[in-house]
């Protein structure tokens, strides 16, 4: 396994992170104890989860797992969020100094655990002051409950606002930003990505493989076998772009790679991403994903990848605002 920092920080995190949220809906409890147990094996120590994952089930699963003992916690660096509702009162969701400490107290019961490693914000709060927030979590970092703080969903202006409210009380502030990120959505590269490289974030994609499209969905369904693109959003995005996604699996046929771990190794080559989320239902999609860090992708199929899927605006190959503005 390859590891690097999280950000500027000093905490070194596995280059694949685990995604838990099919953990207690999609994969059974004895499954995603399987699961995790085989991600230590491999060397991944950074999980990621959120307290709504499952309402609250995914947490309590790992929180087991923990108990199982093995210094299964140690090895883990554990990152949750909080911002989405829990519950149907007023104070049951977004990040209200109430809340964070609600929420905080109710994650670490689940996972009987006394710390959180990485807090999330699971989405921007545009209702609760930023004075309000950096308080709160400085609160739950002199208790020791949570050691470094994230944030998820956030436009590269809420990066930059956070970072220089956490500036103003002298403290480190976020060292990663989760976004979704992937070859079929690239708008993190116009402001997100340099807003996290400037402040020294790491970016950790979710949806690297755009709901499984980029997975070879289409050679899924000529096999017979069952594919997350055959349904909901995914089988949207595939009929509107499925002369697209068929050249892309054939040029990763035609590198002997498959497509899945073509999406991943992309990602890993991209300048200031920390490493992209995957979510296995199964041992064997686990497995599976480490071929990606094998793969050096070269000049040529990195340029043929940006013809096949050309970054956001129409100049996108240029930084923002030049990307959209001329």
């Amino acid at each position: 396994m390859d590891y690097t920092q999280l950000g500027r920080s000093g905490l070194s995190v596995s280059r694949l992170v685990l995604g838990t949220m099919n953990f207690g809906t999609e994969t059974s409890e004895h499954d995603s104890h399987t699961i995790m147990n085989r991600a230590h094996e491999h060397g991944i120590n950074f999980f990621d989860t959120a307290n709504v994952y499952g309402e609250g089930r995914t947490e309590q699963i790992i929180g087991r797992w923990f108990a199982t003992g093995g210094g299964r916690r140690d090895r883990t660096v554990l990152a949750t969020k909080l911002y989405l509702p829990t519950g149907a009162w007023p104070n049951d969701s977004r990040l209200s100094a109430l809340h964070i400490r609600r929420a905080c107290d109710a994650s670490l019961q689940r996972m009987g655990t006394d710390h959180i490693d990485v807090y999330q914000m699971h989405h921007i709060d545009r209702s609760t002051p930023w004075e309000e927030i950096w308080e709160a979590f400085s609160v739950l970092r002199q208790q020791g409950k949570v050691l470094y703080f994230g944030s998820s969903n956030f436009a590269g202006w809420h990066l930059a606002q956070a970072q220089e409210a956490a500036r103003a009380r002298h403290m480190l502030g976020l060292v990663a930003e989760q976004s979704i990120y992937n070859l079929m959505n690239r708008w993190a590269e116009l402001e997100v990505l340099p807003a996290a490289r400037h402040y020294g974030l790491g970016l950790i994609p979710w949806s690297p493989l755009h709901g499984g499209v980029l997975g070879g969905v289409l050679r899924k369904q000529t096999e017979g076998g069952a594919s997350r693109g055959d349904s909901g959003r995914s089988a949207h995005t595939l009929a509107k772009h499925r002369e697209t996604i068929e050249a892309y699996e054939k040029m990763c046929a035609g590198i002997g790679e498959d497509p899945a771990d073509v999406g991943l190794a992309w990602l890993l080559a991209q300048d200031g991403v920390t490493g992209p989320i995957i979510g296995p239902r199964t041992v064997e999609q686990l497995d599976g994903s480490l071929r990606a860090l094998a793969i050096t992708l070269d000049e040529g199929t990195l340029a043929r990848l940006d013809k096949l899927f050309p970054p956001p605006g129409p100049n996108g190959a240029k930084p923002a605002p030049e990307a959209y503005a001329w």
